[in-house]
């Protein structure tokens, strides 16, 4: 099979065998994978990855012990958790000490022809949700992940720093929810796909409000969000950070200390509270799709992503 393979700044197809199907694994074909700026960040060097990446995906099961799974179409989450230690037995797999993660820490990506996940983390998608919607699960699940860690007020004002993948999924899910969202970004035809929605959109080439908000997410991708975040947030408010970013960020704590802001992490997310977004259609993500890519021209896939303003690209 051939799969791709980062290593020191160097995106490269090998042909390798098709992995072995562990115990309560199961062998799955991939039929769409999106590159995700973390991925990006993985080829700058983020966590010395060397390896398949890949961990948006929409895959076909070949392979299992559960014969209801043969031949579904499925995503996945990307923790692989031991199950048994304290984090695991209060629910909190994600924060496994003992996980690996799918393309990202210890565990091959989807970013190959055939890769391996355990029959627990896989969700069956319906057979009315194309491919091309599917494939945002992953990422979906990480927006909803603000509404499971914060507890923010129905209908509130929220700001949204950031008009990339992710700070667009962000915008339109909690505008599904109810709340009134205000995006900055630096792209017009970016923000543009949120306003479809009914999200307020601003370009944050000029000044930024100042103390204007509670809730503040940073989703900018750069070292500079979080300080942008912080100073629009009011006294005792809330940012949201789920940025990535490889390599270290300073950070002036006065302004966080000083108005005693809450920060809050945050990373993956439960795919059942997403599954049910890939019906609702104030959440258009196919209008992210940039480009198209066969798995094998994966070295060109990723130089177009890692272009300027590109949002999401697929692997097919």
């Amino acid at each position: 099979m051939i799969a791709v393979h980062l290593e020191n700044g160097a995106v490269a197809i090998r042909t390798l065998p098709v992995p072995r199907r562990p115990e309560g694994f199961a062998l799955l074909r991939l039929l769409a994978g999106g590159i995700c700026n973390t991925d990006l960040e993985l080829q700058r060097g983020y966590y010395a990855f060397a390896g398949t990446p890949g961990h948006e995906f929409v895959a076909e099961v070949v392979e299992t012990l559960t014969p209801a799974l043969t031949g579904k179409r499925v995503s996945g989450e990307i923790n692989l958790a031991c199950t048994h230690c304290e984090w695991c037995r209060q629910g909190l797999g994600r924060h496994c000490p003992n996980r690996t993660v799918l393309g990202i820490v210890g565990h091959p990506g989807a970013f190959a022809e055939f890769f391996t996940l355990p029959e627990r983390n896989l969700h069956v998608l319906p057979d009315d949700i194309p491919t091309s919607r599917a494939v945002f699960l992953e990422p979906l699940a990480a927006a909803c992940e603000i509404l499971d860690q914060v507890a923010i007020p129905p209908g509130a004002p929220i700001a949204v720093l950031g008009d990339g993948k992710l700070g667009l999924l962000i915008a339109m899910v909690l505008n599904d929810h109810g709340y009134r969202v205000h995006q900055f970004g630096r792209h017009a035809a970016k923000l543009a796909i949120a306003a479809r929605v009914g999200v307020v959109t601003q370009l944050s080439t000029g000044a930024l409000p100042i103390a204007a908000y509670d809730w503040v997410v940073d989703a900018t991708g750069s070292p500079e969000g979080l300080r942008s975040a912080a100073a629009m947030a009011r006294p005792r408010g809330t940012v949201i950070l789920k940025s990535t970013v490889h390599g270290a960020v300073p950070v002036d704590t006065a302004p966080i200390i000083v108005n005693e802001l809450t920060l809050v992490g945050s990373r993956c997310g439960r795919f059942a509270a997403a599954l049910p977004l890939l019906r609702h259609p104030l959440v258009r993500v196919e209008d992210l799709i940039a480009a198209r890519f066969p798995l094998a021209e994966a070295p060109q896939a990723f130089a177009h992503a890692a272009e300027q303003g590109v949002l999401k690209v697929l692997l097919e």
